[in-house]
């Protein structure tokens, strides 16, 4: 479970986010939402420490982990699996040197312990067999499923994504979601995701955090967003004629 408590973080003359409080627990997919400016990815970045917040406290299953100087924090990161909004794979590396690449950093596993490693997470994520190609040689969507290999090849208790639909189809956007959700129930997974993606939301928002300006404008869950009566979420969520309906159709059943 990540807690964070009265977040203020600010550049300069600039209050990004002010007093953000929330609760994301193990085994539950947390997405963060908003329009852009909104604060979400300063949040992010606030909570695994590539940012320092001003005010308030990140806790890590009850650890202060914003109180915590570098080198104190390198145990808690070793638990921190990332998958990047561009996959963020070495171009230089086979499929299999990128997943080891973790392995190599931060354990003393044997070649063969790390092999077997590789192996089991692709083929957890359905990649089995292409350990040896490059990037340049899968698509996109692959790239998307070789990044959540990495990030979770170190068994991670907590994962963050960032964007992880972007620049996908809706059908591997789709097969990108369920994979996530399986991995975060399969392992107990303490997973935050920033997403634009409405689907996401509507199909694994266990638990949703909606930024606006930045402050926390709303919480709960995808169930609870449809009938939500907050104006500015509304507009966000709603914006397609689609989804209108969606929401219309919810509430005369309701």
């Amino acid at each position: 479970m990540i807690v964070i408590q009265d977040i203020h973080k600010s550049f300069g003359d600039k209050l990004v986010l002010n007093g953000i409080s929330a609760q994301f627990e193990a085994g539950k997919t947390s997405l963060i939402i908003g329009t852009s400016g909104s604060g979400k990815t300063v949040l992010m970045k606030s909570m695994i420490g590539l940012f320092e917040i001003d005010q308030g406290a990140v806790l890590y299953d009850g650890v202060n982990f914003s109180e915590m100087n570098f080198y104190e924090r390198k145990n808690i990161r070793t638990k921190v699996g990332m998958l990047f909004q561009g996959s963020a794979l070495f171009d230089s590396l086979t499929v299999e040197e990128n997943i080891r690449f973790p392995l190599d950093m931060f354990t003393d596993m044997t070649n063969k312990e790390k092999k077997d490693r590789v192996d089991f997470c692709l083929d957890r994520v359905n990649m089995k067999g292409i350990n040896k190609l490059f990037p340049s040689e899968i698509s996109g969507g692959m790239q998307k499923r070789v990044g959540i290999a990495r990030a979770i090849v170190q068994n991670p208790q907590y994962l963050f994504c960032d964007e992880p639909n972007s620049g996908l189809d809706p059908q591997t956007s789709i097969l990108i979601d369920t994979l996530i959700k399986e991995i975060t129930t399969e392992y107990n997974i303490t997973t935050i995701i920033n997403t634009h993606d409405m689907n996401s939301v509507m199909e694994i928002g266990d638990y949703i955090l909606y930024l606006h300006q930045g402050h926390k404008h709303w919480e709960g869950s995808n169930v609870d967003i449809i009938k939500s009566d907050n104006r500015e979420l509304n507009d966000f969520i709603f914006a397609s004629s689609f989804l209108k309906e969606i929401k219309k159709a919810a509430q005369k059943k309701s």
